[in-house]
Order: structure tokens, then C-alpha cells, then sequence
């Protein structure tokens, strides 16, 4: 028996520093392995797509969570023009 399941085709579609036109998908994703910045939306399916027309960027951010642990977290935003 061989797999019948589709891919899902998740990633990055839109590079650090590509122009993107709100609504333009920029990661699928499942989990937040990226999360939403500035003019970027989370879909139910925690997909990231622009919100306002810009250019992308990808962000390394130090966070310290509830238990004082220091973790490197991915911010995906857009820059408008």
C-alpha cells in the first residue's frame, strides 16, 4: 500500500525582502514557527499573509516565556513603501 495523501505544499513563498500585495500568502505553516509583525495576519491554519502592500522581512527576536526561559522567536512583517 503506498500513501494516498497529497502534499501540503507548506513553507516560505515569498522571501526576506520581495514585494508583497495584501492577501499574498508569505509562509504555510502548521504551528507557529513564524509568528505575525507589523501588516501581517495569521489565517485559521496559521498561515501568514500580507495585510498591507510592502516589502517582507524575517526577524530573529530573543522572548523570555513564563517560565524565564529565554527563546529565539521568527517575526515575519512588512515594511510599507
Amino acid at each position: 500500500m503506498g500513501q494516498d495523501a497529497l502534499p501540503k505544499y507548506l513553507g516560505i513563498k515569498i522571501s526576506d525582502g520581495q514585494a508583497a500585495k495584501p492577501g499574498n500568502i508569505i509562509v504555510r505553516q502548521r504551528g507557529t514557527k513564524f509568528t505575525a509583525g507589523e501588516n501581517v495576519r495569521k489565517g485559521s491554519d496559521d498561515t501568514l499573509y500580507a495585510a498591507k502592500a510592502g516589502r517582507v522581512s524575517f526577524v530573529a527576536k530573543n522572548k523570555i516565556g513564563y517560565d524565564n526561559k529565554k527563546k529565539e522567536i521568527k517575526v515575519v512583517s512588512i515594511k510599507i513603501k
